[in-house]
């Protein structure tokens, strides 16, 4: 069974499933919804861009009681990120149905509103274990009503602290509902948390490893202070169209994206330090070609999915080997190659044992003499990314700005690339060739009948 018309869905969904480019069911959603949409607990294992949200995402819309206006749904992601990612998702299989409504509640921004809309009630509630907890405990919340709970990405919330706040959580929802639990790994404390809040769960795993010919693995061995150039000559070696690279702290983030800038890369670093729109935009920026190069930790990186993603970097190793397996699984998705490059100082050679042992690989150093310069010319990146002060709050839509770029400035709809509509701001990317096309007219013409502050990022 692989595809969705096989599930006892309604047409409407189906239908728009089909616009959304969803036919075919990926592994990790045909082997789970069959038991969503039958209300049964789920502890599935699969790797990060399977499709884990549409596996629950479909069914938890399905089972949905639109015309019952309280919280009926619970998702909890380790990150802002991840949280409104998701929130995305479920709004776009939710467009077979009117008048759902989806309340994305997290940290890093500012409290009232998210009280306001939870007053206004809700259907669904996608946010971090964090500002969930500290809506239940101010009663600005009400989860009596909720008949599925999804703990997206687990592990990682336990790796990041959230299990006191999950423990706190569980306390307010009903005892009998439907828990779906969907992680990369099922280390211990996963199983754990599956054995006291789930009930006869199905157990699926999916896609747990990955294959060696569609990662290429190289590790390099570097003393501390030569990593940042070995990492440039690993760029400059290879030239990958996106890269990925993973630090262990926030200071190291930032020095090694101001270093590589300096020797002409573009880079952007993505780490706590920063404000909530910073962030944004930083996730923004590398996701629609604008910045190939995105240095972050992995707190920070969680919920980052980006399709085509050249290479992974491990600046630092990190200190568990599930992590190094969860951090290469951002490329060499949908049969695509991809390459992980890791660079360890000489004392750190049994981490590389250790994800020889896991993997059940054998990979070896490799010289760093081989890293010889690419003899093709460095690529400016493709696009370039305008920010746009206004957004869903204020009404506009992305179909606004596409229209304003195209048909008042005539710019080609082929030029323009990914736009994201937030609250308050937007984002828009448009081929390099039209750039200053691009900034002239939304500088200068109206959109949807207003002027607003454009801003250019290079």
């Amino acid at each position: 069974m692989s595809a969705f018309t096989a599930l006892p869905l309604t047409k409407p969904m189906i239908e728009n499933l089909e616009t959304m480019g969803y036919q075919q069911m990926t592994p990790v959603q045909a082997e789970s919804l069959p038991h969503v949409l039958k209300g049964e607990d789920l502890l599935a294992q699969a790797k990060t861009g399977s499709g884990k949200t549409a596996a629950f995402g479909i069914g938890l819309l399905h089972n949905l009681n639109v015309k019952r206006f309280r919280v009926q749904a619970l998702v909890m992601c380790p990150t802002r990120e991840l949280a409104e990612q998701v929130a995305v998702e479920l709004r776009r299989i939710a467009r077979f149905k009117h008048n759902i409504k989806i309340v994305t509640i997290c940290g890093g921004v500012p409290f009232l509103p998210q009280q306001i809309s939870l007053e206004h009630q809700a259907h669904i509630v996608v946010g971090t274990p964090g500002r969930i907890e500290q809506h239940l405990k101010r009663g600005t919340m009400n989860l009596d009503n909720v008949t599925t709970l999804v703990l997206d990405e687990a592990d990682r919330m336990l790796d990041i602290g959230f299990a006191d706040s999950i423990e706190v959580i569980m306390g307010y929802v009903p005892k009998h509902r439907q828990t779906l639990l969907f992680s990369a790994t099922f280390p211990k404390p996963i199983l754990e948390l599956s054995t006291r809040f789930q009930k006869n769960a199905h157990r699926v795993v999916v896609d747990a490893e990955h294959e060696e010919n569609v990662i290429r693995q190289y590790f390099y061995e570097a003393e501390l202070d030569s990593k940042p150039a070995v990492a440039a000559q690993v760029l400059e070696a290879y030239k990958p169209s996106s890269a990925l690279i993973f630090c262990n702290t926030k200071l190291q983030c930032k020095s090694l994206s101001t270093f590589l800038n300096e020797k002409g890369f573009s880079s952007l670093a993505i780490h706590g330090d920063l404000e909530q729109k910073d962030r944004t935009q930083t996730l923004v920026r590398f996701s629609n070609g604008s910045t190939p190069i995105l240095v972050a930790t992995d707190v920070a990186a969680r919920g980052l999915d980006i399709s085509g993603l050249s290479a992974v970097i491990n600046f630092d190793l990190p200190f568990e080997p599930e992590v190094y397996i969860h951090r290469i699984g951002r490329t060499g998705r949908a049969g695509k190659e991809g390459m992980a490059f890791s660079l360890m100082e000489p004392t750190e050679r049994f981490r590389l044992e250790e994800i020889n042992t896991l993997m059940g690989t054998t990979f070896e150093v490799t010289d760093i003499e081989t890293l010889e310069p690419s003899t093709e010319e460095s690529a400016t990146p493709p696009m370039v990314t305008f920010s746009i002060n206004g957004g869903r709050k204020t009404k506009l839509r992305p179909g606004d700005i596409l229209g304003a770029l195209t048909k008042d400035a005539g710019i080609p709809g082929s030029c323009v690339g990914k736009i994201n509509c937030f609250a308050l701001y937007s984002y828009v990317a448009i081929e390099r060739t039209m750039a200053d096309k691009a900034e002239k007219a939304l500088s200068k013409n109206k959109i949807k009948g207003r002027h607003f502050i454009v801003r250019r990022h290079d």
